[in-house]
């Protein structure tokens, strides 16, 4: 059974940074994607940064493009979402997904949520 946990969320200044973790537990093969989505009120479920499992590749959104890594430890088990120069717009509820293809647009795609993690950034 696959389960994504996500932690780190929390308040933020404009301009400041925050660190979101996920530890990934049940994936028993390596051909799949890992990575975030996030959903602000009112606005439709969009995807933020994904890696591959196998090759390493990376997706990245245009509104985050430059502020936002992502980063694999495969060791343990976790994917990390590094946010600077936050702007109040990155505010929502960020999830940990997985997705056995390729594709990290569209939410009916992915295979697995995690339950998510509040991110609010304001002055």
């Amino acid at each position: 059974q696959v389960q994504l946990v996500e932690s780190g969320g929390g308040p933020a200044q404009p301009g400041g940074s925050l660190r979101l973790s996920c530890e990934a537990s049940g994936l028993l093969q390596d051909l799949y994607r890992i990575g975030w989505f996030r959903q602000a009120p009112g606005k439709e479920r969009e995807g933020v940064l994904s890696i591959s499992d196998h090759s390493g590749r990376v997706t990245t959104s245009v509104a985050v493009k430059g502020r936002f890594t992502i980063a694999r430890d495969k060791a343990k088990n976790m994917v990390y979402l590094q946010m600077n120069a936050l702007k109040a717009e990155d505010s929502g509820v960020y999830y940990c997904a997985v997705s056995y293809g390729d594709s990290w647009d569209d939410p009916q795609y992915i295979n697995h949520w995690g339950k998510g993690t509040l991110v609010t950034v304001s002055s």
